[in-house]
């Protein structure tokens, strides 16, 4: 009996096609994508054994968690791609949630963008932060929840190290032509001259080894490597060197004892723990050498009803070390992990060496874990702090805005639109949006008028109001909470009807006439006026009056490129930077006109003020 027909009721049309996917699938490692009815990929999963992995999905479908039901009763069809082991399987499947986020996979994210600091690819390495990844072979490292620890770490490398701040391509040729000069970094001693040739390339390779070793916690390792320098240098009776190593000794030894020790061990450890609540999760990574916590860094996490613990520990692994190239020795974990062989081999495949990963019981290792669990709680605390603010707090101007016109919620998006048609030409409109009660500057937009012919205010915003919610039902859009239109009952009836026809009868809009500042509703003759002092009237004429800016701005650039393209533009050798040019100096076409030849050639040159006086004796 197939596996479906004891859940036929579930898939309907839906199960000819996928039991005959799962009849032909492969028992190989790799990664499968389940795709709705409308082929979009909706979550994303690796196995060991693709055939025995997607066929558990379709089993006793009442012992799945209400969301893995909900997930397979949208499968319409399944996308496998078969790797040659279960490596490469995880790597993929990580960097397809990534590029994909499907709506059933956990997704981790940090609450802003994090910085990094680069090493680049180069013969003589840059080093800076950064924000934005670039596969070019540069080095990465990061990223830093709290920037004030990666400052700390560049000014380290600046006051020790003699890395070039200019942002010149050096290699060989380069040095050789002398196409970069020596800069001010050189006399004071912060640069040692790479771009001259006074530097040789191995010297520099060198010394970024080091800025390496600093980055990657190696602290204690780079003291040792420079006191041997020193005692040489020292040795050799080249004693202001040996002062100089001693000063660098000296700083990194300071910036050695801020860091906090949290282990006794002198191995490389991250420590990973967690903490959720309902569909919320924070995780938490500690970055130790040498004992030393030398970074901390946190995830959020969604959609992880449907997960257990180990499954969030293995998606948080899989994030950061694909994010890290560094692997340290030892990883402590909070909870087991079931593929831990998988993930051994794929880290020590990074590494290049053995990799413990470890669930302590007790002892020192255990209290790591649990500090880093405490942390994990304490930020996710401030998250639902965040939330609830978030959802309960709403501007005094929404909440008076709410009561005075009598709306079932607060208006947090508010979109309001203007006509803008000056002596009856260009007619133009624009949409201006308030999210909060503050402008969204992105979300604005204009209109040029294409079906109204002269100036036909109740025309134009029909229009225009068709074609925003038109576009905004065909795209899923936000709908607004309020619609503002500038002007009386002829406007606002014209965009209900619109309204109407589409189907969206159901939204709040108002019309905003500017002489009394009456406040119009649909079937009601009857306008209202809020208190002169009123936030809530404050609100609407700001936001009118932005809408109105808005559209007189674009109705002056269309008039004035109408003006261009229909008078100055049309003269020979005249385009429209000169035609900007000419209105600028005269102020007007009439002056152009009127303007003499050799004011003419002051501003544009012999050929196009002999073109503009030409122009306009053929004119005439």
């Amino acid at each position: 009996m197939s596996s479906f027909d004891e859940n036929k009721n579930i898939f309907d049309g839906l199960k000819k096609n996928i039991e005959d996917i799962l009849d032909n699938l492969p028992s190989s490692p790799g990664v499968y994508q389940f795709k709705n009815d409308k082929g979009k990929v909706i979550y994303v999963g690796k196995a060991v054994n693709i055939r025995s992995r997607v066929r558990s999905y379709f089993r006793n479908l009442s012992a799945h968690t209400p969301r893995t039901r909900a997930l397979v009763e949208k499968v319409n069809d399944i996308e496998i791609i078969v790797t040659d082991n279960e490596v490469e399987a995880l790597i993929l499947e990580s960097n397809l949630i990534k590029s994909i986020k499907p709506r059933y996979n956990v997704l981790l994210k940090d609450d802003k963008s994090y910085p990094y600091i680069r090493i680049t690819n180069e013969p003589f390495p840059q080093v800076f932060p950064t924000r934005k990844i670039v596969k070019d072979g540069s080095k990465y490292f990061g990223p830093y929840t709290e920037v004030k620890v990666m400052k700390n770490a560049l000014k380290i490398i600046r006051d020790i190290f003699m890395v070039r701040n200019c942002k010149y391509y050096l290699d060989d040729e380069v040095i050789s032509k002398r196409k970069v000069k020596l800069c001010l970094e050189y006399q004071i001693k912060k640069c040692g001259g790479p771009c001259e040739g006074l530097v040789s390339k191995e010297e520099y390779q060198e010394m970024i080894k080091k800025v390496i070793q600093l980055l990657n916690g190696k602290i204690d390792q780079l003291i040792s490597s420079l006191k041997n320098d020193m005692l040489k240098a020292s040795e050799e009776l080249r004693f202001e060197e040996a002062s100089v190593i001693k000063n660098k000794i000296d700083l990194l030894t300071i910036y050695s004892q801020k860091q906090k020790v949290l282990s006794l061990d002198s191995k490389d450890q991250d420590v990973f723990a967690l903490s959720y609540e309902e569909n919320d999760a924070c995780a938490v990574v500690f970055k130790i050498r040498a004992g030393k916590l030398i970074e901390k860094r946190h995830y959020y996490l969604t959609n992880i009803e449907h997960l257990t613990e180990n499954e969030m520990i293995e998606n948080v692994i899989e994030t950061f070390y694909n994010e890290n190239e560094f692997i340290p020795d030892q990883i402590f974990l909070q909870y087991e992990i079931e593929d831990v062989e998988l993930f051994k081999k794929w880290l020590e495949g990074k590494k290049g060496g053995r990799v413990e990963i470890i669930v302590p019981k007790q002892g020192e290792k255990e209290k790591l874990v649990s500090m880093c669990q405490a942390n994990a709680r304490y930020l996710l605390d401030e998250l639902k702090i965040q939330k609830m603010k978030k959802e309960k707090y709403i501007p005094h101007p929404l909440k008076a805005l709410q009561r005075d016109l009598r709306l079932k919620k607060p208006p947090l998006r508010i979109e309001c639109f203007d006509i803008s048609n000056i002596q009856g030409t260009d007619s133009v409109a624009s949409m201006v949006v308030f999210i909060d009660g503050k402008p969204k500057k992105s979300e604005y937009r204009k209109f040029t008028i294409k079906t109204v012919v002269g100036p036909n205010d109740f025309a134009s915003m029909s229009e225009v109001i068709y074609r925003r919610y038109k576009r905004v039902i065909e795209e899923k859009l936000p709908m607004p909470d309020l619609i503002i239109v500038d002007g009386g009952k002829g406007q606002l009836s014209s965009a209900v009807e619109v309204l109407n026809g589409l189907g969206l009868s159901n939204i709040n809009i108002i019309g905003l006439a500017k002489r009394l500042e009456e406040i119009f509703y649909p079937d009601n003759p009857e306008s209202q006026l809020l208190p002169k002092t009123s936030s809530s009237l404050k609100l609407l004429q700001h936001i009118r009056d932005e809408a109105h800016r808005f559209a007189i701005t674009f109705h002056r650039e269309k008039r004035e490129k109408h003006i261009y393209e229909t008078e100055l533009t049309q003269i020979k050798t005249i385009g429209e930077k000169k035609a900007k040019k000419l209105l600028i100096e005269l102020g007007s076409v009439e002056a152009v006109k009127n303007a003499g030849f050799e004011k003419l050639k002051s501003i544009v040159g012999e050929e196009s003020a002999n073109n503009i006086i030409e122009f306009y004796k053929l004119k005439t």
